[in-house]
């Protein structure tokens, strides 16, 4: 036991003595409108156990219609769980692009309470152009935008609207001066292909969470996105996402740079 002990603690000196930022984690109702305080609590001592200096934090409407009066009540949840540990938990706004005036003001109200960006789901495509206003918008407020993402290959795709790496690629290049990150390259399928999609679309950036471990999936992103285009995230798979971080054969210096959030932490700063 004492071996093993010794073991983490070393390994974990990557953490301990870095900053290190989660881009993709969430807290929960559990009733509409109600934090689920046990997952909040285990979230937060979760990330102070793995030295996370800070946890962006999300409540999407993953299923059921998300109207603005509900999209504003989970938010209001994340504002819940932000209150409760300010130390650690930064907001991401959640809204439906399709309430177009909506979806504009309550982006707003959430960035004058101090969130730092916009969590959209599947609701729509990425590059459906009904999102156009939201996309410009939040150019304007210069805030990143962090969208659900995935590439089914194997099994019936239940998220017809579930946005890849074409999709990115395709938002991208019609807004390069957007920043967007498509989420959990870990946990949306075919993750060779959703890389290789966005490569040559620079202001496309991604996250690496999500409960696939695959040896080669930081290595293969490291060389063709570079370091700086990947974020830390762990999107409920906390001790996969330290595992992957840990296991990875890169250099030191990219570890840090996508634990940091790179050129994404000024936002945090702002």
């Amino acid at each position: 036991m004492k071996d093993i002990k010794n073991f983490y603690d070393n390994a974990i000196k990557l953490f301990s003595d870095n900053y290190v930022v989660n881009w993709h984690e969430h807290v929960w109702e559990s009733a509409p409108g109600v934090l689920n305080e046990v997952l909040c609590e285990r979230l937060y001592e979760g990330a102070c156990d793995t030295y996370m200096d800070k946890v962006l934090i999300s409540d999407p409407i993953t299923s059921g219609e998300a109207t603005p009066e509900r999209f504003r009540q989970v938010n209001n949840v994340v504002v819940e769980g932000i209150k409760r540990h300010p130390d650690k938990f930064i907001g991401m706004c959640f809204v439906n692009g399709g309430y177009k005036e909506e979806a504009v003001e309550e982006v707003k109200r959430c960035i004058d309470m101090g969130f730092v960006g916009v969590k959209l789901y599947h609701q729509y495509f990425i590059n459906d152009h009904i999102l156009d206003h939201l996309v410009e918008e939040c150019i304007k407020l210069d805030v990143p935008i962090l969208v659900h993402a995935g590439r089914a290959v194997r099994f019936p795709n239940s998220q017809p609207f579930c946005s890849d790496g074409a999709h990115f690629a395709d938002m991208g290049r019609r807004y390069p001066e957007a920043n967007i990150i498509m989420a959990h390259i870990g946990g949306g399928g075919d993750w060779q292909w959703q890389i290789k999609a966005i490569a040559d679309v620079k202001n496309i950036f991604t996250d690496m969470s999500g409960s696939v471990v695959d040896a080669p999936m930081i290595e293969n992103a490291v060389k063709m996105l570079g370091a700086d285009r990947i974020l830390f995230g762990t999107d409920g798979t906390l001790f996969a996402g330290i595992g992957k971080m840990l296991a990875a054969n890169i250099s030191e210096e990219d570890k840090k740079t996508i634990l940091s959030g790179g050129i994404y932490d000024r936002f945090l700063k702002k």
